[in-house]
């Protein structure tokens, strides 16, 4: 009973609560209804207005077309409130721009001061109505001006109206209102439009500019018309001048405007009248003097970032061009000024590329991103950072030195000497004029003097534009070569620059600049920037000249100072690695190294090739070789430095001995030297006499690395497939190599090639002819360099070019192909070098880039460059035409042979044993010392055999004859004749392997059995069994002896043995 009661209870309450739910729910949706239903309302009602208004504008326009009656101000500022009320600017776009269409139209109205829409600014209720209204419009156009591209020609229209909105409304000289009696008004509308112009400024107005200059001219073509350029420009200035150049507004204008992708390249092509009125405000003197200030300077550039500082910094040398007055005045805070914003630029050059790099036109990788339109730009940018570098602005930055006369020694005599007065002060644009009182005639100052203090101001001011040139070259990376052609143009700047460094410091340059080394001051740095800058142009000057024009016309440097510059530069690097700076160099310490040794190496291999120094001029005399060779044996660091960079102040004799070391220590380590314990492998080959190279070829070209340094015997069989006799012990083997050699050398063959004129090797570029030919010059490779290791002289006089290439110094950057080309043909170098001193319009030679050659009767175009055979020659490319056709003569057609010969080489002999030897080197460690022959030498190292000795008659007659009766020719026939190289081993006959012997012999060759006691007995005491006198001397070059019958008389001998080397009938097998 109760239980149900109780349940019925719950029910109901349950039912209530569920009621009372339901009704709250009711209402919530009831209040909720009418919200929606309110707001439904109230934007119909917002959207009937603005319909109703839009409406109401477009019939006020409309009537205002129809041209019916001219509106009031007051109504065309009525209609504006409206439309600002409900402005959107997607669907107001077009009556926005009636609207301002009819403003501009009602300032054009003549004497109606009603229908002047800036009338409204005179009145007393209307005022600040007006004044809200204006600035609301411009910044309405302002917003506009940052969607719209110039390049589209509806755009461009609007452009121009919004333009003309801010450029009306800015300022008071167009309105007719002021004319007249209302001038008085002027002073208050100038407020007014100042008013109006500081409210755009605080909007952004700078940004909107900038938005839309990038637009119009960050591309290849400006789309920007004449008048519109104008109007931003004038717009942009507006601000700077009402403000008097205040230091806020010229920052806007430097970071906004100036830094637009070479905006003073269009303003000259577009609006050149802008850049007068830059002119007669002196902006670039307000530029300079702002900029200077590094705090300033740092600002702007951190805000501008790297692209845009570079772009900022192209404006600013523009204008610097045009601006020689402010130049000359103003050099330090210029100078100083352009260093700040390249190092800024550098921080974000990058030395190689990554995921957080892009690739930058002028600075190569670079560590921010480069839109589109900045790529676009980069031709104009660089063509305005040139004038940086161009004549124009060296000759103001270096007038005082440049407008020297360069005097010859002859006019030495005739000058006053006057002294230099401590009291000359000069102003900032004398930049060297101090600098160089010491030299009248830079021509005679060839050798470091000192005097003049470091810290004096003009040679401060020297330093600083020489941190500005070598700071642009390590920052604008991908145009250097164009910098350093520019900084080369005038000849006389750099043996000024030369002469001003020898003045430098109480003794003269080299002891100034290794202090400079050890000291980490500003004033070093800027010290050694200048020598690095002098090391870098120089050698770039050098490496593009040719030979005439430093042996002959000796452009820029003669070669005395060639001679003291080499000195000097020697001097330094040598100091640099043998004091241990190197070691430890880091930064900018390594770069100066690396230029001062790139410029010593170009003047050291343009020696090699054709002398200028005196002899002996590259030796370190305070270098002993004996101390050298212990520090190399004890692994010291700065003796392996100086044998990698600089082994040629090391005597040459030396330098071989230790290549002889070197070779010696790697037989050691590979067990291929003969010891008390141990025989070395031996290596054994058949070779028949008449397929010599055949067999060679098969049975070497298999054989390992090591087995090819190893001992090689050689067994000859004879053409009835009878072995010769004869017992190799490295003779047979040194016939055996000289004879390939022989062979595969014989221009015959067409596997070389011999030079015009001085008939040196080098591949043929037909060899391709033969089978297997790469193959075949791999092998030639291993043979020569065979011939190397063992210490046989081969005479084998390959071209200087290919040489060169042998020691991989092609490689180098430094590298020029035109200066080797006379090595391979003098008559095509002298061709080529006409057409670079031609002085019409080459393209009238009918040339292309392209090379006709006769191939075995055919003849064969090779393109220089693709498509090069349809690519004209011009006066603007014959330069590179000049160098492409001597690359592809020296290198791209004989690439595939020449990699092949040097893969061979370098098998046998290690790339660093012989990157010390120069080309000329190279040539005599192959093929011998080119010097004469000293007989003396060749005497003490004469063995003697069947009877002879060093007192016997024959030989005294044979000395005498050698040293009196034969010429220097007639010897090294005589050498030839015997060891079959007419060229003395480099370090003297004690090295000639085998040793050179003498025998005397009583039979012809075919009969000759060898010594017996009676034919050394009867040689010794000059008993003959018959008359030698019919008999000619003989040879075996594989043992190096020569025979030589027991003559009766001197003149036998000389007669017998003129006729044997003229007629060369040695190179018989004893």
């Amino acid at each position: 009973m109760f239980s149900a009661s109780q349940s019925s209870k719950a029910q109901f309450l349950d039912k209530a609560r569920q009621a009372r739910e339901e009704r709250r729910e009711l209402k919530e949706r009831e209040r909720a209804a009418v919200q929606v239903q309110a707001l439904i309302r109230r934007f119909l009602c917002r959207c009937r207005l603005q319909r109703e208004i839009r409406r109401e504008v477009e019939d006020f326009f409309g009537a205002n077309e129809s041209g019916s009656s001219k509106r009031s101000a007051l109504s065309v500022f009525r209609i504006a409130r409206k439309l600002l009320f409900v402005f959107n600017q997607k669907e107001d776009k077009e009556r926005f721009e009636k609207l301002c269409r009819c403003i501009l139209n009602s300032m054009d109205v003549e004497n109606e001061p009603k229908v002047w829409y800036v009338s409204l600014a005179l009145s007393k209720d209307l005022t600040l109505l007006w004044i809200k209204q204006i600035k609301d419009i411009l910044w309405f156009c302002c917003e506009f001006l940052k969607q719209l591209k110039p390049d589209i020609l509806q755009d461009s229209r609007l452009v121009n109206l919004h333009l003309t909105m801010l450029v009306t409304f800015t300022d008071t000289s167009t309105w007719k209102i002021l004319r007249g009696k209302g001038e008085t008004l002027r002073p208050a509308m100038n407020h007014i439009c100042a008013n109006i112009m500081g409210h755009l400024n605080q909007k952004g107005f700078y940004s909107v500019l900038q938005i839309l200059l990038t637009n119009g001219l960050a591309r290849s073509r400006p789309s920007l018309s004449k008048g519109s350029l104008t109007a931003i420009f004038s717009l942009a200035l507006r601000p700077v001048v009402a403000a008097q150049f205040s230091d806020n507004l010229l920052r806007s204008f430097l970071i906004h405007v100036m830094s637009v992708p070479a905006i003073m390249t269009h303003l000259a092509t577009l609006t050149p009248e802008r850049l007068a009125v830059i002119e007669s405000h002196d902006l670039f003197h307000k530029f300079i003097l702002f900029l200077s200030r590094e705090a300033q300077c740092r600002d702007v550039c951190v805000c501008l970032e790297g692209s845009h500082t570079l772009c900022l910094l192209g404006n600013l040398v523009y204008l610097g061009s045009l601006n020689d007055k402010v130049l000359e005045e103003e050099t330090a805070h210029f100078v100083g000024v352009l260093i700040h914003m390249l190092s800024y630029c550098q921080k974000y050059v990058s030395q190689k590329k990554s995921n957080l790099t892009h690739w930058h036109p002028v600075l190569g990788w670079f560590s921010q991103t480069v839109d589109y339109g900045l790529n676009e730009s980069m031709p104009l940018l660089t063509k305005q950072l040139q004038h940086l570098w161009g004549v124009h602005m060296i000759r103001i930055l270096f007038s005082d030195v440049l407008s020297k006369k360069l005097l010859e020694n002859q006019e030495i005599a005739q000058l006053p000497t006057q002294p230099v007065s401590p009291q000359n002060s000069l102003p900032m644009k004398n930049l060297f004029k101090r600098a160089f009182q010491k030299s009248a005639s830079v021509r005679n100052i060839l050798k470091p003097v000192g005097g003049k203090r470091v810290d004096s101001a003009e040679v401060q001011k020297v330093c600083s534009i020489c941190v500005l040139y070598q700071t642009t070259l390590t920052t604008l990376t991908q145009i250097r070569l164009q910098i350093l052609t520019g900084l080369t143009y005038l000849d006389d700047l750099l043996p000024k620059l030369w002469a001003f460094i020898c003045e430098l410091g109480p003794q003269g340059g080299l002891k100034l600049f290794l202090e400079c080394l050890s000291n980490d001051t500003e004033e070093s740095k800027r010290l050694l920037a200048m020598l690095m800058l002098f090391c870098d142009c120089s050698r770039h000057l050098i490496t593009i000249l040719d030979d005439i024009e430093v042996y002959e016309e000796q452009i820029s440097f003669k070669l005395e100072e060639l001679v003291t510059i080499s000195s000097f530069l020697n001097s330094f690097v040598f100091k640099m690695i043998w004091d241990g700076i190197v070691e430890n160099a880091r930064g900018e310490t390594l770069e100066l190294f690396h230029s001062v040794h790139g410029w010593l190496m170009v003047l050291y291999e343009r020696d090699c090739r054709r002398r200028f120094a005196p002899e002996d001029h590259w030796l370190r005399k305070d270098l002993k070789p004996s101390v050298l060779f212990q520090e190399l044996d004890k692994d010291k660091k700065r003796a392996q430095l100086l044998l990698q960079y600089i082994p040629h102040v090391i005597p040459h004799k030396n330098r071989v001995l230790l290549f002889r070391n070197m070779v010696t220590k790697e037989k050691e380590k590979l067990g291929l030297v003969e010891t008390s314990s141990a025989s070395p492998h031996v290596t054994h080959i058949t070779i028949r006499r008449s397929r010599m190279l055949e067999d060679g070829y098969e049975q070497l070209r298999q054989l390992s690395q090591n087995a090819m340094k190893g001992v090689i015997r050689v067994k000859f069989v004879n053409d009835l497939g009878v072995d010769e006799a004869g017992i190799d012990q490295d003779g047979v083997f040194k016939e055996f190599l000289e004879e390939i050699i022989k062979k595969v050398f014989d221009p015959a063959l067409n596997l070389f090639k011999t030079t015009s004129g001085d008939e040196r090797l080098y591949p043929s570029p037909t060899s391709y002819i033969h089978e297997n030919y790469l193959q075949l010059f791999e092998f030639v490779g291993k043979m020569l360099g065979k011939a190397v290791y063992e210490g046989i002289v081969v005479d084998v006089p390959f071209a200087s070019f290919f040489l060169s290439q042998l020691l991989g110094h092609h490689h180098s950057v430094f590298y020029s192909s035109v200066d080797e080309l006379p090595s391979l043909d003098s008559e095509f170098y002298k061709n080529l070098t006409s057409i670079k001193r031609y002085d019409g319009d080459i393209s009238d030679l009918g040339l292309t880039l392209s090379y006709d050659e006769d191939v075995m009767g055919q003849l064969v175009c090779h393109e220089l460059v693709p498509g090069g055979k349809t690519i004209p020659v011009t006066n603007e490319n014959k330069i590179s035409y000049i160098h492409l056709m001597a690359h592809f003569r020296m290198h791209t057609q004989i690439k595939n042979q020449t990699a092949a010969l040097i893969s061979g080489f370098r098998s046998i002999i290690k790339p660093e044993w012989i990157r010390m030897f120069s080309a000329p080197e190279l040539q005599r460690l192959i093929s011998g010392d080119n010097a004469e022959i000293d007989l003396e030498d060749l005497k003490k190292h004469t063995v003697y055999y069947g009877g002879f000795h060093g007192s016997h008659r024959v030989i005294i007659w044979l000395w005498d004859i050698l040293a009196n009766d034969f010429s220097p020719e007639e010897r090294a026939m005589f050498l030839k004749f015997v060891t079959s190289c007419s060229r003395p081993p480099l370090l003297g006959f004690a090295y000639l392997k085998p040793p050179f012997s003498i025998r005397c012999v009583e039979v012809s060759d075919d009969q000759d059995t060898g010594d017996t006691l009676g034919s050394v007995l009867r040689g010794f005491f000059t008993i003959r069994k018959k008359e030698p006198g019919g008999r000619l001397p003989t040879s075996s070059t594989c043992f190096n002896l020569l025979k030589l019958p027991n003559y009766s008389k001197k003149s036998i001998l000389r007669e017998k043995l003129r006729y044997a080397i003229s007629m060369n009938t040695g190179f018989e097998l004893s």
